[in-house]
């Protein structure tokens, strides 16, 4: 399966906050009715982080997907966006802007206040600030700066409060049952029960009845509508005996279940959205990373503090000791050393000086650096991070699926196997009141809470914590095949090496100094940018010789290059251009071969003089091997992952490679565009293969792969084209890649596995009257917590490649 990126001209994703959803069924409903719309082409909904990602075709706006949430029963998280307005003038002016506010997808409503110059807007939460200061713009106004929204009026209450009133109210009800344990008999009247257990079942439970009578209308079932409904029979049950027996002796009632239930899943709640709020650390600690502000200089000299939404592309910003960097760029002035340790995971500050490229949203240490603006908003690497963890994040596993169909019969299952319950009992023993409360333990203990969870909130820890380690996973389905993966193909130049070209041998004929070859050479490639001249001139330079000034060089196409140095006509070329010149190469010739044969490239170095071309020496170029590609190779082994590489090298040279990093197979003399060919025979062979690569070449492979991993530093299609991005060089980071993905895949099985167990175990239990409906809440209200924990725990995995922090 390969992962790929849709292309800009693809079909548009569109996301939404969805509020009041509960369980798996939830998702499926909200799923199947967004897939209603017509012009939607695919809609993802994650329970963990209550959005649902559309993917529209023309014409699609959030205001149709909006009311198609709101008609499934849910709704969709609305914000207000205060915006300060310059320019208006008179009262059409205030119309124009409400007009193009409106006009904007997603926005309710849009009011202008022409005596306070401020557009007040309500939008769902995920219409961009951007998008709206674009159309007051468009409409010929500027946006000043974002106006504070007003105090709310009142103190908002906690969101704990639900929990503390009903465990006030439920723990008179409930104490009996513990002192019973004790020897102790005591209980409360009944009407005193009664009294209690009101309140805790229609107000603070009232949120049950809500959702689950959206869900009855919307024809499907969902954990409230379970809780509601069991609830309300134990509920209904007490009221029953209480005033059928009253006169004859208080009988046994059972206030104190439906109470503990609904405080109990309250508690649940609470706690599992405590958990989740913590799975969206990753998300956080990155938009946290954004500037808000960045000093500009101007041309004549002087500085001036701006919002970050003014700074273009070319501005000059002043980043001092310690600031934060507000704009991708490149250094103009200074030297520093800059932390990136949130954005690539590399824990130890670079060194940054005049040409080097910063990063927005890193740290400068100890020198101020003057930046040249290169990237803002959401061009920046930052804004594209935070892009590619939402998505994943957002996107459904392919395991995800099958749960989602399994969730989509398991409510009526449920409501089929409680009626059979009470029917049962009361076939069996006539006692329909026992019928009734196992009945009410069956609908408790079935809630669907923790199989929507289990998957997404797994993903979310897992794609979190390994972008902090400067690995980006871009989608869920990428993170799920990782995990399988058996063969990791390398691509060789700029992934297992440098892909910066040294100079590693000098030779000079008989007759000749090392000195004068390297000399002569670094003059004609002095004013030459390609690699192995730059590799040519540095080893002069470290050398400190002086190097004279070539006249006339011009480019000998496909075989060198060839100057007037030191008034004799000098070229340096390939073998080709050594024959050409019918000269031999004599003692030379063995070194040369020798140096071929490990892989380098080798170029002659002639003269011409007194009428006849003589050979001067020969310079040969190498690749370093990354530092880290020995061991990012041992890891992957040490995973029980089969290694392959690919190159255009000829045989000797790529099996002298694969012998030094300990590659199991080598694929040699491969044309660019065969490498997906040979990924593509690899995964016939059964496999499930990665390949890494990082050139413009690599994009096919890449796409060929069943996950493709990417340089960042390497070229843009090799990072769009790849299921995983490595945000720095690392090899190491591979393994790592690898090793997370595991081990979220371990958490998703762990978490569906106790989230059937608690069903395939309870329901039965309910059913034959060995779970009491309290005891049923309590499980009920823990699996869910449980799953989310045990995805938290994902949270203390740390990559060999590196320890962030």
């Amino acid at each position: 399966m390969s992962i790929t990126v849709a292309s800009p001209a693809s079909a548009p994703r569109i996301r939404l906050q969805v509020t009041g959803m509960t369980c798996a069924s939830c998702v499926m409903r909200v799923e199947k009715t967004l897939k209603a719309v017509p012009g939607v082409q695919a809609a993802s909904v994650n329970l963990a982080t209550e959005e649902a990602s559309v993917t529209t075709g023309p014409g699609v706006n959030l205001g149709q997907l909006a009311e198609a949430v709101r008609k499934a029963g849910y709704d969709v998280a609305t914000a207000e966006t205060r915006l300060q307005v310059e320019g208006m003038t008179c009262a059409s002016c205030v119309a124009r802007i409400e007009k193009a506010l409106k006009q904007v997808p997603g926005v309710a409503s849009a009011t202008v206040n022409l005596a306070t110059e401020t557009a007040t807007i309500q939008a769902l939460s995920t219409v961009p600030v951007a998008a709206l200061r674009s159309a007051i713009e468009k409409a010929g106004y500027a946006v000043k700066r974002a106006a504070a929204a007003p105090a709310q009026p009142g103190r908002q209450l906690p969101d704990w409060w639900p929990v503390a009133a009903s465990t006030v109210l439920t723990l008179p009800l409930v104490l009996p049952m513990l002192l019973q344990l004790l020897g102790i008999e005591w209980m409360l009247g009944g009407a005193w029960q009664l009294a209690l257990a009101t309140p805790v079942q229609f107000w603070l439970g009232w949120r049950f009845y809500r959702a689950g009578w959206k869900a009855v209308r919307a024809r499907t079932g969902n954990m409230d509508l379970l809780v509601a409904l069991g609830t309300s029979a134990a509920y209904g049950l007490s009221v029953y005996l209480l005033y059928q027996h009253a006169e004859h002796g208080m009988p046994h009632l059972y206030f104190e279940a439906s109470a503990a239930v609904i405080t109990l899943v309250l508690l649940g709640k609470w706690l599992e959205g405590r958990a989740k709020r913590q799975t969206a650390d990753a998300i956080r600690a990155l938009n946290a990373l954004r500037p808000t502000t960045a000093r500009v200089r101007r041309s004549d000299g002087t500085e001036a503090d701006v919002p970050i939404e003014q700074v273009v592309v070319g501005d000059l910003v002043v980043v001092r000791p310690g600031d934060r960097v507000p704009v991708d760029g490149s250094v103009v002035e200074g030297r520093s050393h800059i932390d990136e340790s949130l954005i690539t995971g590399e824990s130890l500050p670079v060194a940054k000086g005049a040409g080097d490229k910063v990063t927005g949203g890193s740290i400068n240490a100890e020198g101020a650096l003057l930046v040249a603006t290169r990237a803002i908003g959401a061009e920046t690497t930052l804004a594209r991070i935070i892009r590619m963890v939402e998505s994943a994040q957002a996107a459904k596993a392919p395991i995800q699926r099958i749960v989602d169909r399994v969730s989509a019969v398991f409510v009526p299952v449920v409501l089929g196997v409680a009626l059979l319950t009470l029917l049962g009992w009361v076939a069996v023993t006539g006692n329909w009141e026992q019928g009734l409360v196992n009945a009410v333990a069956v609908l408790v203990i079935a809630c669907p809470c923790a199989l929507g969870l289990a998957t997404p909130t797994a993903i979310m820890v897992g794609t979190g914590v390994a972008a902090r380690h400067g690995i980006l996973i871009k989608d869920a389905e990428a993170l799920e095949v990782a995990h399988s993966v058996g063969v990791v193909a390398f691509d060789k130049t700029g992934t297992l090496t440098d892909g910066k070209p040294s100079l590693v041998a000098v030779e000079a004929a008989p007759g000749f100094d090392r000195a004068q070859v390297l000399r002569l050479a670094a003059a004609l490639q002095k004013n030459s940018s390609h690699p192995l001249a730059l590799a040519v001139c540095g080893a002069a330079q470290a050398e400190v010789l002086p190097v004279p000034q070539a006249r006339g060089s011009k480019a000998l196409p496909g075989r060198g290059v060839e100057g007037v140095v030191d008034g004799h006509t000098v070229s340096l070329g390939s073998m080709r251009l050594l024959q050409e010149q019918g000269v031999e190469a004599g003692a030379l010739l063995a070194e040369a071969e020798r140096l071929e044969q490990q892989g380098k490239t080798v170029s002659w170095l002639m003269r011409q003089a007194a009428g006849q071309v003589e050979l001067l020496g020969l310079l040969a170029f190498g690749d370093t091997l990354k530092a880290t590609a020995r061991e990012a190779v041992g890891r992957l082994h040490e995973l029980g992952i089969r290694t392959v590489m690919l190159t255009g090298d000829n045989q000797g040279a790529a099996r002298a490679v694969a012998g030094e990093l300990g590659i199991d197979e080598v694929h040699a003399q491969v044309l660019p565009g065969d490498k997906a060919a040979v990924v593509q025979r690899l995964r016939e062979s059964g496999a499930v293969v990665a390949f890494i690569g990082d050139g413009l070449n690599d994009g096919p492979a890449l796409a060929a792969a069943s996950v493709g991993f990417a340089m960042a530093s390497g070229a843009d299609v090799a990072t769009e084209t790849a299921g995983v991005t490595l945000m720095r060089g690392d090899l190491r980071l591979v393994a790592d890649s690898l090793d997370v993905s595991r081990r979220t895949y371990s958490k998703i099985k762990q978490g569906l596995f106790w989230a059937f167990a608690y069903n395939v175990l309870g329901i039965p239990l309910a059913a034959l009257g060995l779970l009491n409906p309290v005891i049923a809440g309590a499980a009920m209200a823990f699996s869910s917590v449980s799953v989310v924990t045990n995805a938290l725990t994902l949270r203390r995995w740390r990559g060999a490649a590196h320890t962030p922090r």
